[in-house]
């Protein structure tokens, strides 16, 4: 039975003329070389190389072998590198930077996915200027950027919500809701216990500017938790409310931990977008998270 790995080693040999050029490239000892060259010769049955002072040269055999193999040997290293890369991708450590707000939702989304994660907690221009360095792999960015270096695809849409504990009757509030009664709705947001992620409560800022048409709201947080995550798990235990991203309250609500109190159409939603810089090495690994990140995200 003829064995692939000669044909390989007689590629290299035919491609270097030196049987220690093609040790040196197949990563094997000259005296293998030449016997995998010595038992490819005895299964054909014609010799392929004459020794010369400066190396060999291929006889007209070794000439018409070189024609008839090289495109199929050619194609099987293909799909061999093919196959090898696809282990490396699935199996080496990959760095992941994202919004340590978004952690837990879709960060631990890829644990399941992959060995090996380095994951490192920033806001979007340093999960760019990490990314555009070199210094990461990966991130997960809610600001799109355009630059030849690194490529961008959207990976889905989160929105920000008004949660609450389950202790809170809403029902004053939901049916303020069903009004539309912006007055009263402010009003009894303003007389509950509030959570937020940061003293400066971007994310409340925010829901009152494009619901209420308010730069300024007036409540006042009663506690600041620096994690979003897990701020909603405190609110889950005691009683309170909060402005967070959908995604990260959508697994508490499901297990009824927290109630969803409102989810205005005045809110806009925000893009996620997973970004890397170009690179041909880290093209399946991209992929894979683009997939899992969607899928989380639907």
């Amino acid at each position: 039975m003829v064995n692939l790995e000669w044909y390989r080693t007689f590629k290299s040999v035919y491609k270097n003329g030196k049987f220690s050029l093609a040790a040196k490239e197949l990563f094997i000892s000259q005296p293998a070389v030449s016997q995998q060259i010595s038992m490819l010769e005895a299964h054909v049955g014609y010799k392929l190389f004459n020794r010369k002072s400066k190396g060999v040269e291929p006889t007209e055999y070794a000439k018409l072998l070189n024609n008839l193999i090289i495109e199929a040997l050619d194609r099987l290293e293909n799909v061999e590198n093919g196959f090898r890369a696809k282990a490396f991708n699935a199996n080496r450590l990959i760095s992941i930077g994202i919004s340590k707000h978004l952690m837990s939702s879709l960060g631990s989304s890829l644990i399941s996915k992959f060995d090996f994660i380095d994951f490192s907690t920033h806001e979007n221009d340093a999960l760019f200027e990490l990314v555009d360095s070199k210094k990461i792999d990966f991130a997960i960015v809610t600001k799109q950027y355009d630059t030849f270096d690194t490529i961008q695809k959207k990976v889905g849409e989160i929105k920000q919500v008004i949660v609450g504990s389950n202790t809170i009757d809403t029902s004053e509030l939901k049916a303020n809701i069903k009004i539309n009664d912006l007055v009263s709705i402010e009003n009894w947001l303003n007389n509950q216990k509030w959570f937020s992620h940061n003293a400066q409560i971007p994310h409340i800022k925010l829901f009152w500017l494009y619901v209420f048409n308010k730069k300024r709201p007036s409540m006042i947080p009663n506690y600041i938790i620096p994690s979003e995550y897990e701020m909603l798990e405190i609110i889950s235990k005691n009683t309170g409310i909060a402005v967070v991203w959908c995604c990260n309250a959508k697994s508490l609500i499901k297990n009824n931990k927290l109630k969803l109190l409102w989810d205005s159409e005045q809110m806009p939603s925000t893009e996620v977008f997973l970004l890397a810089r170009k690179n041909d090495n880290l093209n399946t690994i991209f992929e894979n998270i683009e997939l899992e990140l969607k899928k989380k995200l639907a």
